[in-house]
């Protein structure tokens, strides 16, 4: 584990190399976020944003997801991959969003992960990026990836042992942007496969970072 001094100095070097920590999700409405989050499981960002405005066009509003023929949805997400799941899952968490949350995306974790479809990482990234609560971790396999090559955990490979393990080192009005960050440098920079440690940032703080 690392000393406080050092998860800081990760943290100001990334703030540094990536000043705008967006999500790389398109969306206006609540309840847009939540559904782009669900068709990104086992699929690129870029891919789901080719999708959805076609999807939000034809769904303008929670009540006709909610009334949505379920196969409709699927020829829409196809590209997405699993969009049988996907697509019932999304019917499901609007009508489970107006008949239980009155059309709204609630602000708890605990009523996000009683949605359909929704876990622990969906939930921390609206809480983070819609409800800018702080401590949000969202830890998806670039956070899991990256969090291990420096150190912040230790050989951790548990989504939510590593999500209560970084809560508890960050500053929590910056974790949820560091972890839009990782996301950021694992694209570019530390790559799954073969990481480019000569142009890192954090070269100097990383403990598998290649001489």
């Amino acid at each position: 584990m690392r000393t406080r001094e050092q998860v800081n100095a990760i943290v100001e070097q990334l703030e540094g190399e990536y000043p705008l920590a967006d999500c790389t999700l398109d969306w206006g409405k609540d309840y847009e976020l939540l559904f782009s989050v669900r068709l990104a499981a086992q699929c690129t960002d870029e891919r789901v944003n080719q999708v959805t405005p076609a999807l939000f066009a034809r769904f303008p509003t929670l009540e006709s997801f909610a009334e949505a023929d379920v196969r409709e949805v699927e020829d829409y997400i196809r590209s997405c991959g699993f969009f049988r799941s996907k697509a019932r899952d999304i019917v499901a968490c609007a009508q489970t969003l107006l008949i239980k949350h009155g059309g709204k995306v609630p602000g708890t974790l605990e009523e996000l992960v009683a949605l359909p479809g929704v876990g622990r990482k969906t939930a921390n990234l609206i809480l983070g990026d819609v409800f800018h609560a702080p401590g949000a971790v969202v830890v998806d396999t670039h956070c899991i990836r990256l969090s291990n090559r420096m150190g912040l955990v230790d050989n951790q490979k548990d989504p939510k042992k590593i999500e209560f393990a970084l809560r508890g080192q960050l500053p929590p009005e910056k974790s949820n942007d560091f972890c839009h960050r990782l996301v950021l440098h694992g694209r570019a920079v530390c790559t799954a496969r073969s990481p480019k440690c000569e142009l890192c940032c954090v070269r100097g703080l990383c403990q598998t970072a290649s001489p």
